[in-house]
C-alpha cells in the first residue's frame, strides 16, 4: 500500500530550504494542500508563495496549519521554537524529518539515489534532465537549482524518482534506492561523524540500503568499497583504465569537452558536456551510465547531454568573455576546491587566476585548515571572507587566518564583504572564482555589475 496516499494536507517547518522546498513542491504538484514557515523570505520562498504555497516567516502558532496530517521539519529547527514545540506536544500530528519523507517516496517508487561527499548535486541534476528531456521521465528531488528549468523538482506522471542522497545527518540512510550512485567518500561532516572511518561505515550502511535486484554505481577506488553490500556493482572512474566506465579522447573546445564514453565493451562516441570542469566528465559518465542502465538509447543520452546547462552555483559562469572570465561554485571542502581551481586553469590556460572563498563552519575549517591551505596555493591570488557560522557558535583561535597561515603563496588577505567589493573597484582580474557554501553567493551580483561597468 502506499503510504502516500492517506496525506490531505502538508506542513513544513523550515519550507525554504534547498531539500525541503522540492518535498514541498512535490505534494502540491500531487493536489495536496502545502503550507510552511521559514525565518526569512527568500527568492525560492517568493517562487513557492507563487505556485500556491502558504508561507508565514514569524513563529507564531496561530499562523500554523492546525488542520495539516503530516508536519515535515528540518533538523535546522531551533529546539524552543514555538510552532515546532505546539506540534511535539500534541499527539494528533505525525511529524518526520525531510529525509524520512524522501525514504517514503523512495519506498514507493522506481528511485535512482545520489550519495557523496560531493558531485551529487550535479550528478543527480545530469541523471534526472537525461530523463527528463529524453521523454523517459521522473520525479526529481535536487539539493540545487538546474539551470535548464530554473528548478530544484519537477513532477511526472511515471512513478520514477531522482533524488539526492545526503550523508549529512545520516540522511540518506532513511532512502530505499533501485540504482544508487556514489560520487565520492572523502572525510567530511566530522561534527556528526567524528571519524573518517564513521563516514565511511555510513556509505557502507547505504549501499545495504538497495532494493533487491539493484545496481551501485560508484567511483572506482573509493576506500573500502570491496565492502559495499551489493551483488550488482559498476565502478567509474575519470582517470583509472581498471574502471568499468570511462571517458577516452577527450577534448577541450572554448570552455566544453568533447569525449568517447566506454561502459564495458560498449562505446558512445563523441559526446559533448557544455559545462568546465574535468570532474564534471566524470559526473556525466555515472549519469549517462544510469539512463544506459534504464534503457535509453545512445542518441538520445548525447541530445540531452549536450543541452545541460548545469546546475546554479556549480562550476556556474557569470561572466564568459575572452579578456575575463568569472565562474560561481558552492565548493566549500578542500577536495571540492581542488577540483574546481584545476578544473577552471585548464580550462583557461595563460589567465591569472584570483580565488575569493568564505570558509563554511567553524568545525569544517579546524578539521581542513592544513588542506584549504594547500589546495588555496594553487591560485595566484586569494582572497578569504571570515567563516560563515551557520548553525554553529565561534571556536576560539578557530578564523580565516588560519587557513592563510597555512598557504604557501605572498598574494593572500582576510577581507569583510565590504572591504572585497571595494578591493574588486580596483582589482583587473583575468580568471575569477566564486566560492563557498555560506552567503557568498550575495556578492555575486554586486561583483559582477563592479566588474562589467569597469
Amino acid at each position: 500500500m502506499n503510504e502516500l496516499n492517506n496525506i490531505s494536507s502538508v506542513y513544513f517547518l523550515g519550507i525554504g530550504g534547498i531539500g525541503m522546498s522540492a518535498l514541498a513542491r512535490y505534494f502540491n504538484s500531487r493536489g495536496i494542500k502545502v503550507s510552511g514557515y521559514d525565518k526569512t523570505e527568500t527568492a525560492l520562498t517568493k517562487q513557492l508563495v507563487a505556485e500556491g504555497i502558504r508561507i508565514h516567516y514569524e513563529d507564531d502558532i496561530s499562523l500554523i496549519d492546525k488542520q495539516a496530517t503530516l508536519i515535515v521539519y528540518t533538523p535546522a529547527i531551533p529546539k524552543d521554537h514555538q510552532g515546532y514545540n505546539y506540534f511535539l506536544t500534541h499527539d494528533e500530528y505525525t511529524l518526520m524529518k525531510r529525509s524520512a519523507v524522501l525514504g517514503m517516496i523512495t519506498r514507493n517508487s522506481y528511485s535512482i539515489c545520489v550519495a557523496g561527499t560531493h558531485g551529487k548535486t550535479t550528478t543527480s541534476a545530469m541523471i534526472a534532465h537525461i530523463l527528463r528531456d529524453t521523454g523517459y521521465g521522473c520525479n526529481a528531488f535536487l539539493g540545487g537549482i538546474a539551470s535548464n528549468y530554473d528548478t530544484n523538482f519537477w513532477a511526472d506522471d511515471k512513478n520514477v524518482s531522482v533524488a539526492e542522497a545526503d550523508e549529512y545527518d545520516r540522511s540518506f540512510l532513511q532512502l530505499s534506492p533501485d540504482v544508487a550512485v556514489i560520487t565520492s567518500m572523502d572525510a567530511d561532516h566530522l561534527d556528526i561523524y567524528g571519524t573518517a572511518e564513521n563516514l565511511q561505515e555510513a556509505f557502507i550502511e547505504f549501499s545495504s540500503k538497495i532494493k533487491e535486484g539493484g545496481l551501485l554505481l560508484c567511483k572506482y577506488g573509493l576506500k573500502r568499497n570491496d565492502e559495499f553490500k551489493v551483488p550488482n556493482m559498476i565502478r567509474y572512474s575519470l582517470y583509472d583504465k581498471h574502471a568499468d566506465v570511462r571517458p577516452e579522447n577527450i577534448k577541450i573546445n572554448n570552455g566544453s569537452y568533447q569525449f568517447d564514453v566506454k561502459i564495458n565493451e560498449d562505446v558512445i562516441k563523441d559526446v559533448e558536456l557544455n559545462m568546465g570542469g574535468m570532474h564534471n566528465i566524470e559526473n556525466v559518465i555515472a549519469a549517462i551510465t544510469v539512463a544506459k542502465h534504464v534503457g535509453i538509447t545512445d542518441e538520445k543520452i548525447k541530445e540531452a547531454v549536450a543541452k545541460f546547462k548545469g546546475v546554479k552555483r556549480r562550476f556556474e559562469y557569470i561572466i564568459k568573455e575572452d579578456g575575463l572570465v568569472m565562474i560561481d561554485d558552492y565548493a566549500h571542502h578542500p577536495e571540492e576546491l581542488r577540483a574546481l581551481i584545476i578544473g577552471a586553469k585548464e580550462l583557461f590556460p595563460g589567465k591569472k587566476c584570483m580565488v575569493v572563498f568564505q570558509p563554511h563552519l567553524f568545525s569544517r575549517t579546524k578539521d581542513f585548515a592544513d588542506g584549504f591551505g594547500e589546495v588555496l596555493s594553487i591560485p595566484d591570488e586569494v582572497v578569504l571572507l571570515p567563516i560563515y557560522p551557520a548553525r554553529e557558535l565561534p571556536m576560539e583561535g578557530v578564523t580565516s587566518e588560519m587557513i592563510m597561515e597555512r598557504m604557501k603563496m605572498k598574494d593572500a588577505k582576510v577581507l569583510s564583504k565590504e572591504a572585497l567589493l571595494e578591493a574588486m573597484r580596483k582589482s583587473k582580474p583575468e580568471l575569477l572564482i566564486i566560492c563557498g557554501a555560506g552567503d557568498i553567493d550575495t556578492l555575486v551580483e554586486p561583483i559582477r555589475a563592479i566588474l562589467i561597468n569597469k
